[in-house]
């Protein structure tokens, strides 16, 4: 096998079906972050062989559009839309994405139905879903997404409940020979990589350490309290009651963590009263995390704003160029592979 642009060998062959399926060189995703992910972002990553996702977080469509066009003008390398299945603005989203013909779109923050994973694939893309649970998978594969990205509760942002150690031997396991399965959450080094590659991953998504670069956007302070964080200082939201479902949410402690949870207390009460409805108290809920996440990420406000992070946070500690971020994952990789070869006393053929 030749060598790539950082002279690895080694993982090669073990990438070549995430690379094939993303028409990229390194399965390695950079993951959809509000935001964060922006065409500057998204298209140094694609630029420096990996993937990326442009998040549509709630955006209006002709932004969102305007975003497509801009990333698009910047790299040559195929990107993803990430679609936010529970965004005000997402039905609008998916069918101006679908017009463009978009060769890949993510579904996040809840499951797609059967008929928009359908839109979705007769507009000529492949399909990509979030899998937090065993079942979610079932389903999301029974609606024909084309691939599977199981995302554990270590990941950043909207999350499930389950840890990825177990999500590896439930979801990887089992339909990891049927379809692609991009492994998230925790994901935060080349070596952690090599092992779920070895498992039978297709490759991996990672958000907390891409925030970690040159090119990243995100306020200086945002970065400086990755930089000090600790993993276990990245914590999830709690749900209060179930007559208000919420979507678990990972960030750092601040202000902004115990403002939710007063939010979610008033908002239980006016259910309760008949104020208002689940439906609109959701969009609420959603409308507080899009707005502060952007006044942390955006007007560095770290005490208000919601600084979401996964737990890989106490692994990002220091700031370095996308294309390095890549060429140290990718090494570090070929370096595990080796390391566990000689333990083995095993000649890996590659």
């Amino acid at each position: 096998m030749s060598e790539n642009r950082y002279g690895m060998t080694k993982v090669g062959d073990l990438m070549k079906r995430g690379a094939e399926f993303l028409s990229c060189e390194y399965p390695i995703i950079c993951g959809a972050m509000t935001w964060v992910s922006e065409p500057r972002l998204v298209s140094s990553v694609c630029n420096s062989g990996a993937f990326a996702c442009l998040a549509g977080g709630n955006m209006p469509p002709d932004l969102l559009e305007s975003q497509i066009n801009e990333t698009q003008s910047l790299t040559n390398g195929p990107f993803a839309v990430n679609l936010i299945t529970i965004a005000p603005a997402y039905k609008k989203q998916l069918d101006m994405v679908c017009s463009r013909k978009h060769p890949i779109i993510i579904f996040a923050g809840s499951f797609p139905r059967q008929n928009e994973i359908d839109k979705a694939k007769k507009a000529g893309a492949k399909v990509l879903c979030f899998a937090s649970t065993r079942s979610i998978a079932d389903r999301m594969i029974r609606y024909g997404a084309d691939g599977i990205i199981l995302e554990g509760s270590e990941a950043g942002g909207h999350i499930g409940h389950v840890s990825a150690m177990v999500l590896l031997q439930q979801i990887l396991f089992k339909f990891g020979d049927k379809l692609p399965v991009f492994v998230a959450g925790g994901i935060g080094t080349g070596r952690m990589m090599a092992h779920v590659l070895l498992m039978g991953a297709a490759g991996v998504q990672l958000g907390t350490r891409f925030v970690m670069t040159h090119e990243c956007i995100a306020h200086p302070n945002f970065k400086l309290m990755f930089k000090n964080a600790q993993a276990r200082d990245a914590v999830s939201t709690p749900q209060y009651d179930s007559s208000l479902p919420v979507v678990a949410v990972r960030a750092l402690r601040n202000d902004a963590q115990k403002e939710f949870g007063q939010l979610q207390l008033r908002l239980l009460k006016e259910i309760s009263s008949g104020k208002t409805t689940r439906e609109n108290a959701q969009e609420e809920v959603e409308k507080f995390w899009i707005g502060a996440l952007k006044k942390a990420v955006i007007d560095g406000d770290i005490k208000k704003g919601s600084v979401m992070a996964g737990q890989s946070v106490g692994l990002a500690d220091e700031i370095k160029s996308v294309k390095e971020l890549i060429a140290e994952l990718v090494a570090d990789a070929s370096s595990e592979m080796e390391r566990l070869a000689s333990i083995l006393g095993y000649s890996f053929s590659f």
